[in-house]
């Protein structure tokens, strides 16, 4: 069984290194939507605090069902509750872009405020 879990893992490389990389540089909105995903995985019986069913030893508190470090998982927008208890938000490519849209829009604004200082 862990050694399903591992495969699994290793195709959802992108969602871990998405998790891995909010969990460092923490932002707000992401902290929020993790405090209320771990809402819903507190209560699930699934819910393995003592590190047993992780895929990585000692990244617990996991999902029994997955194995899966809640740390980074509650935090990548785009991954989902293997039980169907939240769902991705949005894909890791469609967020870069919206950051970049964002991004650009601001700096065009502060050039923009810049120009008529």
């Amino acid at each position: 069984m862990k050694l399903a879990k591992l495969i699994k893992a290793f195709r959802n490389t992108e969602q871990i290194l998405e998790g891995i990389k909010n969990k460092i540089f923490k932002q707000e909105h992401i902290e929020a939507i993790a405090k209320l995903r771990w809402q819903q995985c507190r209560l699930c019986d699934k819910l393995d605090m003592k590190g047993s069913e992780c895929v990585a030893p000692g990244t617990q508190p996991c999902c029994a069902d997955c194995g899966c470090s809640l740390g980074l998982k509650l935090r990548a927008l785009s991954s989902e509750c293997p039980l169907d208890k939240w769902g991705s938000l949005m894909e890791e490519e469609i967020e870069e872009k919206l950051k970049k849209s964002i991004n650009g829009k601001q700096k065009k604004k502060d050039n923009c405020d810049f120009d008529k200082g």
